[in-house]
């Protein structure tokens, strides 16, 4: 239902080898890591409980630096980078394509939406949803133009095997410190 929604476990074989984005685009770079390291064959999901708790966050349509806004422009750009990195080619035009496809998608799926809560005798509050469209059509738009600027963006996490090329005992001195702890 949800691929990687917070909650994951990999072998330590290939927790030592990946990567891990350190915003909100955590799941979908971390979904890409995995893909680029196993394969597809070797990827399961597995439900643990019926019901998902999700981090709720206020939609922050004036303020990127927060909320729903911030979770799109990470996502966005992590998804844009991972894309990049397997050869598709962004530029302003494929971008502004992008944004005009989605924009309109979103409009038809307002009209459905409110004609569903009609049906169900349910509110819509259209000026609400508007107002999330215009926000994930702002997300994009930032999260393109800081793309075209940056490519690479900021260094995912280090893998383990990196960490411990360049510091050597770092695992041992993990456990110690983790057997320590435990001694309290």
């Amino acid at each position: 239902r949800y691929p990687l929604a917070g909650e994951f476990s990999m072998h330590a074989d290939l927790a030592r080898v990946t990567r891990i984005p350190a915003d909100w685009g955590l799941e979908i770079g971390l979904l890409a890591e995995i893909y680029r390291n196993v394969s597809p064959k070797r990827v399961c999901q597995v439900d643990i409980i019926d019901r998902y708790e999700h981090k709720h966050q206020p939609l922050s349509p004036d303020d990127p630096s927060r909320g729903l806004l911030k979770m799109g422009i990470d996502i966005c750009k992590s998804l844009f980078r991972n894309l990049a990195s397997e050869g598709v080619i962004f530029n302003e035009g494929v971008f502004n394509s992008l944004i005009a496809t989605y924009v309109g998608t979103a409009h038809e799926m307002l009209k459905r939406y409110e004609d569903d809560a009609a049906i169900n005798g349910l509110v819509f509050d259209r000026h609400a949803e508007s107002l999330a469209v215009e926000t994930f059509t702002r997300a994009i738009r930032i999260a393109a133009e800081t793309f075209l600027k940056d490519p690479l963006g900021i260094p995912l996490i280090p893998s383990w095997d990196r960490v411990t090329s360049a510091i050597p005992r770092i695992l041992d001195r993990l456990r110690e410190a983790v057997e320590e702890d435990n001694k309290s």
